[in-house]
């Protein structure tokens, strides 16, 4: 069987404005957007997540982001007044969204709609689920943080998911700590307790292993394949779009239209933000830990001293009577 054939099944889901925004607070011009959205176009990616489409009075502290944290709808037409073939994709958060601000699907630009959830959650991500569905919407459940969820907690939560109308199931690194074997294992227990759903893989590059467990769900049936034009995203980054983009080689891929994005607009990007390995990602990636404190070791003057930031991270707290 050829590679193209074997990976006939996967779709691309770039999300380099909506994780890439966590990067530089949603500061994409609208040129760069238009121009990611016609890039993507040509190179043949399946989706772009465009932004999250949260409700700013229920997300106190955003005041200053860029409109991609809180997509408008008529905004969002404005910027890409022709749809092409390229769909698009917002996410939400639990509690974040008011389901008023949501259009049925006829009247958006929107063609697919993310919840994003931790496991003692779904019960309200169905909830929007269900909701996204009757307005039309394609719709996923992304699981967050799955490295630290009990298998009975996780088997639970699949067992709720499996009764509801959501068409793609996410497995999620979200600290970037596992590895192959842990996505076989993963994928392989969604499989077996969701049967009548599809899956989709979002990966962070903390131990550089983003592109690797992204094949692996390939190799496993995995659908739907989140990535993001030179790797941009939150800390250590995703999966590469240009490099997943190379490596299924479907025929309707085209690498040369990204390489024409990241000329023009990420390298100079990559200059003035920071995201992508680096030693601090590292051990929260090793150490199964959210990322954050080694993003406020990165933004302080100790951000090259590696040593006492693992140091800190390892050594347990001296308490002085």
């Amino acid at each position: 069987m050829t590679a193209q054939s074997k990976n006939r099944h996967c779709q691309i889901v770039d999300c380099t404005i909506r994780d890439g925004g966590l990067v530089n607070n949603w500061d994409f011009s609208v040129e760069f957007v238009q121009d990611l959205y016609e890039s993507l176009n040509e190179a043949g990616v399946e989706y772009i997540e465009i932004g999250y489409k949260n409700s700013p009075r229920l997300l106190k502290g955003s005041e200053d982001a860029g409109p991609w944290r809180f997509l408008n709808d008529d905004f969002l037409r404005k910027v890409i007044p022709e749809k092409k073939r390229t769909k698009l994709s917002a996410l939400v958060d639990i509690g974040r969204v008011d389901p008023d601000d949501i259009l049925p699907r006829s009247e958006s630009m929107l063609d697919l709609i993310r919840v994003a959830c931790y496991a003692r959650d779904t019960e309200k991500a169905i909830e929007l689920v269900n909701l996204f569905h009757e307005r039309g919407y394609e719709t996923t459940i992304n699981i967050m943080a799955l490295s630290n969820v009990m298998d009975n907690e996780l088997i639970e939560a699949l067992t709720l998911i499996n009764e509801s109308p959501v068409d793609y199931v996410y497995v999620v690194d979200s600290y970037g700590s596992l590895d192959p074997d842990n996505f076989r294992y993963l994928i392989k227990k969604f499989q077996s307790v969701l049967k009548d759903k599809r899956l989709g893989v979002h990966t962070h590059n903390n131990m550089q292993l983003a592109l690797a467990n992204t094949l692996v769900a390939v190799e496993m049936g995995v659908e739907l394949l989140d990535s993001s034009v030179y790797g941009m995203g939150r800390a250590a980054g995703n999966c590469h779009t240009e490099l997943l983009l190379a490596k299924l080689a479907k025929p309707e891929y085209s690498l040369r239209p990204l390489l024409g994005m990241i000329e023009k607009h990420m390298v100079t990007l990559r200059e003035k933000e920071e995201w992508g390995y680096l030693i601090p990602y590292m051990v929260t990636g090793v150490l199964d830990e959210h990322p954050r404190s080694a993003m406020a070791w990165r933004a302080s003057d100790e951000k090259d001293e590696y040593l006492k930031f693992y140091d800190k991270l390892t050594t347990p707290e001296v308490f002085h009577k």
